[in-house]
């Protein structure tokens, strides 16, 4: 047992001695800061997964994913168990009180389907070893286009594409892959990351096109990284996120500024073998672009790429949820109708 499992499992028994010492709303949000938070003890841990031997990183990977997933049913048990404390304080106090008078069924909430997907896909790539990212919505040009080799004439700097804003020089970003560059820039090589956040695009709001969308993005940068390593990761992704161990992948060349080569890929239907609805009869569903990053991309992160490679991929996020879960219609994940929200 190396030090980080030891570590995990003195976490485990300092977080249940926190809970069980807990008695208000604000000790709670305290202990979930403490071992939950950007800053807290998994974010420490999974900084030093980075630097384990492949072969530690699959069995602490696992065991840091099972400790987030325990903590979190153990912050909500506690908070439920503190309600329930209250509420029997708040009874005991009542003298009189009518037996008869009606009492409204009180509604229960639970998090956002994009909440739920994020989740999913954050627990699916710390388990692979990934460290979650993340960055700026707000970009410089630099960033979001010239660092990404995206060159001054390419037609996603035109305003019918980008939000500018009226200070020269920033914007709203186009995508989450300036995080690319802030990380080489600051971590180096080699490095795994993902990053999952909101992007923008001046669009016309329509059943699968939104000017605000969710988007994940993968980078993983060491020496020798080939397609095949990109495949098997984006596979293996796939397979886990649709839960379908027999979900088979086929690429296509594609054009992406950042990466070279270029690959659109897909993903076999995860709801048929003959061909449905879901994929239009073909038995394929595009899902991501992907590639292997472009040598300007690496100079721009401060990377030699004589010495180093790696790949990256990015898709939506909405998407991947509109697949799994039959939504036909982006508009109804920032709707806000009750109807659909509760399905999930």
């Amino acid at each position: 047992m190396n030090e980080l499992e030891k570590r995990i499992e003195k976490l485990t028994e300092e977080l249940k001695k926190a809970l069980s010492k807990a008695t208000d709303d604000e000790t709670i949000e305290a202990i979930r800061i403490q071992f939950l938070g950007r800053k807290g003890a998994l974010a420490q841990l999974m900084t030093q997964l980075k630097a384990l031997p492949i072969e530690e990183k699959r069995v602490v990977g696992p065991l840091l994913n099972e400790f987030k997933i325990k903590a979190e049913q153990s912050l909500s048990d506690a908070q439920e168990a503190l309600i329930a404390r209250q509420q029997k304080i708040k009874l005991e106090k009542l003298q009189f009180f009518d037996v008869t008078a009606y009492k409204q069924k009180a509604l229960q909430g639970h998090t956002h389907i994009y909440s739920q997907v994020i989740q999913q896909l954050e627990d699916i790539f710390i388990s692979m070893g990934y460290e979650i990212a993340d960055g700026p919505e707000v970009e410089t040009e630099y960033y979001n286009f010239e660092a990404l080799n995206i060159p001054a004439d390419h037609p996603a700097r035109d305003i019918q594409d980008t939000f500018w804003l009226t200070n020269p020089g920033w914007l709203l970003r186009t995508h989450t892959s300036p995080v690319q560059i802030h990380e080489t820039q600051k971590q180096g090589a080699p490095l795994a990351i993902v990053s999952l956040g909101r992007a923008y695009r001046h669009e016309a709001l329509d059943a699968s096109h939104g000017f605000m969308f969710q988007q994940h993005e993968g980078l993983l940068v060491g020496k020798d990284i080939s397609i095949s390593n990109l495949l098997a990761t984006v596979k293996a992704f796939l397979q886990k996120f649709f839960e379908k161990e027999d979900l088979d992948i086929r690429v296509r060349s594609g054009y992406f500024p950042f990466v070279e080569p270029g690959l659109e890929v897909d993903a076999s239907c995860p709801f048929c073998t003959k061909g449905c609805s879901v994929c239009k009869g073909t038995r394929w569903i595009e899902m991501l672009g992907a590639g292997l990053v472009h040598p300007n991309v690496l100079r721009s992160g401060g990377i030699d790429p004589e010495i180093y490679s790696g790949f990256a991929w990015g898709g939506g996020i909405e998407r991947l949820a509109m697949i799994k879960y039959g939504i036909n219609d982006i508009r109804l994940f920032t709707s806000g109708m009750v109807e659909f929200l509760d399905q999930f």
